[in-house]
């Protein structure tokens, strides 16, 4: 495996840094590596929680009051400077995380999405007005500004997630603290100046953005803290346990963006050459490393050799290995651990029945000890066991079979967590079916695509342990708002409602 040494890699992302218009923040606390080849590029500095929560409440009193409009002009300054910097961008991500170019460009390219999204939003921030029983009064609903948002991003999409929030929470009135992944800090670093940079172009307050680099620790201080109205965090479901009824425990809100356990079932009707394009890309891209991969592979009986045999024919010909190189599909996983993790779990498989079809070995080199790549894994199951309803977050996928569409339905669902889900069929009924309330019980449930790849205007995110929170787009702007209903009386009689009679 031919893999760029880990200095040339430090040399490239100063340079991006720099074509951004950033530094490296170098001190101590805080470790920047990448998966590239397990090794070290930086030591960083970390913030201070303190400071940083109250510089965003004090800008928040003058970001509020702001037009929406003019505030969507920050965002929109903000999505031209990704436009004109998506290369560097891409490239401190594939440093960082290990995705492939194709899909560090896409990661980008979401970033840029969701700003014109947000933009258009700053003049759509619609109230509404409700028929009164009362004469002369008129009642309404209208959204302000929340306060301080916390978002809590984690490293598989680095960038992207954190713009779902930050673009539409600032076009709110709301003011910004991030906490990257310890994993990706550079991108952090990028992402972050570049807003500085729209800020100071834009007039718009500095502190309406402030990124804290830092370890757990700081991440559990903007939980705790009071002045941080809604907590946006993306992760395990793990960590959502912990996040959710610490921010409840001060009536805070949370917007929980957790675990995957996603499911395609392909029916006897379905177009196999489409279905494995799809499954293929589900279950392998970025290497596993997405909360919508493929994970769970439903076929009904009378396919399932078949579109198995081309499955493992397609795997046995991913290129794995350096995720800059022309042709590579399958870069590296985030760490030793993840690789760790990911053959227990096939350990596990095998104990509970499972045949390992394809893949599940390691691609280690003399070059690069410390880093982990892996060769995606067919694993064929007798039943929905205890390692399948678990989310490892690598690739691994695993092939079950079922007989009727009811049965397939109950096996789809029958795990706890409920992210994105897909059927492959050409049965308009069995697709109308997963798409009722009787169907699929995820956030997202698509027909004839895989699971993963969502576009940035429906709304994102999944129900049971996958949190219940919504990001991007559709009406999740009201996440990041709080409600007031009014009433105005404009008659000369004080009417109350229900008929009451006091006085």
């Amino acid at each position: 495996m031919n893999l760029p040494s880990t200095e040339t890699l430090r040399q490239r992302a100063r340079a991006a840094l720099a074509t951004v218009g950033a530094t490296v923040p170098e001190g101590t606390g805080l470790t920047a590596r990448t998966p590239i080849t397990g090794e070290s590029l930086f030591e960083l500095g970390t913030g201070d929680a303190e400071a940083t929560i109250a510089a965003a409440e004090g800008a928040f009193r003058t970001w509020r009051s702001t037009p929406a409009p003019a505030r969507g002009e920050l965002v929109r300054r903000l999505g031209d400077l990704l436009r004109e910097h998506k290369s560097q961008l891409a490239e401190l991500i594939t440093i960082e995380a290990g995705k492939i170019e194709s899909e560090a460009l896409g990661e980008v390219q979401e970033m840029i999405d969701i700003c014109d999204f947000a933009v258009g939003l700053s003049r759509q921030l619609y109230g509404r007005t409700i028929a009164s029983e009362r004469p002369g009064h008129r009642l309404a609903e209208t959204w302000h500004p929340l306060g301080v948002v916390g978002v809590i991003s984690a490293f598989n999409f680095p960038a992207a997630v954190w713009s779902w929030n930050t673009a539409v929470a600032l076009v709110c009135g709301d003011t910004v603290v991030w906490k990257p992944s310890e994993a990706t800090p550079l991108i952090s670093i990028a992402a972050a100046h570049l807003l500085d940079r729209a800020a100071r172009e834009t007039g718009a307050p500095r502190e309406v953005h402030r990124l804290l680099l830092g370890d757990r620790a700081i991440g559990e201080q903007l939980v705790d803290d009071p002045r941080v109205a809604l907590v946006s965090a993306t992760g395990s479901t793990r960590m959502g346990r912990e996040v959710g009824p610490r921010v409840a425990a001060r009536f805070g809100r949370s917007l929980l963006e957790l675990g995957g356990n996603n499911a395609s079932i392909v029916a006897p009707s379905a177009d196999l050459d489409l279905a494995l394009q799809g499954i293929v890309f589900a279950a392998a891209g970025t290497a596993g490393q997405r909360c919508t991969t493929l994970r769970r592979l439903i076929v009904h009986r009378d396919i399932a050799e078949e579109l198995t045999e081309r499955l493992v024919a397609a795997y046995r010909k991913l290129p794995i290995g350096d995720p800059f190189a022309e042709g590579t599909l399958v870069g590296p996983l985030i760490s030793a651990t993840a690789a760790e993790t990911m053959r227990d779990a096939l350990r596990q498989a095998e104990a509970e029945g499972g045949e390992i079809l394809a893949g599940g070995g390691s691609r280690l080199t003399e070059q690069t000890p410390d880093a982990a790549y892996v060769e995606p894994a067919v694993v064929r199951m007798p039943a929905q066991t205890q390692v399948v309803r678990e989310e490892t977050f690598a690739p691994i996928l695993y092939v079950l079979t079922y007989d009727s569409f009811d049965e397939a339905i109950a096996l789809h669902n029958a795990v706890p967590q409920g992210l994105s889900s897909s059927v492959f069929t050409r049965d308009q009924g069995e697709a109308e079916r997963f798409l009722a309330a009787e169907g699929s019980d995820c956030g997202i449930a698509n027909v004839n695509i895989g699971t993963s790849g969502a576009e940035i205007g429906g709304a994102f995110g999944g129900e049971k342990e996958t949190g219940g929170g919504r990001e991007s787009g559709s009406d999740a702007w009201r996440a990041y708002m709080r409600r007031a209903t009014n009433t105005v009386n404009y008659s000369t009689q004080l009417t109350l409602a229900q008929n009451v009679s006091f006085l």
